[in-house]
């Protein structure tokens, strides 16, 4: 009996895909929250905590874009291995 190393995460292109893909919903969860949170610091006429949570929002947004690229790159290396070793589907 063979010894099968347990799969990572990144074991392939789809693996990171995936991932990348459950880290773009958890963002996007986390932007609604804050989106409250600031909403619920401004009635209570709390200013320094909305700027705080500001802060957070803008950093979430940043980093969405990094997803969101990141998502393009790993669709386009999938592309290029199928292309490579000859997956591609006819049509």
């Amino acid at each position: 009996m063979v010894d099968v190393p347990p799969r990572q995460p990144f074991d392939t292109v789809e693996g990171a895909h995936e991932y990348v893909q459950l880290l773009a919903e958890a963002i996007a969860e986390a932007e609604t929250s804050v989106t409250d949170d600031i909403a619920a610091a401004r009635a209570q006429g709390a200013s320094r905590r909305v700027d705080a949570l500001q802060l957070v929002a803008f950093k979430l947004q940043k980093l969405q874009a990094h997803v969101r690229s990141s998502r393009r790159l790993l669709n386009d290396l999938r592309t290029l291995r199928r292309l490579l070793l000859d997956e591609r589907q006819p049509r």
